[in-house]
């Protein structure tokens, strides 16, 4: 009896560390969106977030997502708020974005610090295919952005 419990607790910490380590990227929606200290609209105003900044889902409460921006900060936002497309921000001075995901394939573009690009396509191999609402489409490495 007593293994098996022991046997039990083990795999639901197994499953709930699992959980806790999957990133769940989400984007802010078409228009900007107030931010909040509590999972509610009489909660205290922390933030505007522009349109499209990315945000790391933390849990979701309710109507209610609480969620990490770049900079680390926590806050809560209605999770109808929240778009499934992925964009992310550039987060290095000047980000080399390729033709393809290789170091020394041809620059398509740079992208200063704090741009925003779509992701194209998933993560592969430590870089992203990223869009610029230019058109222009490349691969960055993950390292040089924030939100995949």
């Amino acid at each position: 009896m007593r293994r098996s419990l022991v046997l039990s607790v083990v795999l639901a910490l197994t499953s709930v560390s699992g959980a806790a380590l999957a990133l769940d990227f989400k984007s802010i929606g078409a228009s900007p969106v107030i931010l909040y200290d509590a999972p509610s609209a009489k909660g205290s105003k922390v933030y505007v977030a522009p349109r499209g900044m990315p945000v790391e889902v933390i849990l979701t409460y309710g109507t209610w997502s609480k969620v990490r921006d770049m900079g680390g900060d926590l806050s809560w936002v209605e999770s109808k708020e929240l778009l499934a497309r992925r964009n992310v921000v550039v987060r290095v001075a000047n980000a080399k974005v390729r033709a393809t995901a290789d170091e020394s394939s041809a620059l398509v573009f740079s992208a200063d610090k704090n741009v925003l690009l779509e992701m194209a396509e998933p993560v592969n191999a430590g870089w992203v295919k990223v869009k610029h609402r230019d058109g222009q489409i490349g691969y960055v490495k993950v390292s040089e952005v924030w939100g995949v």
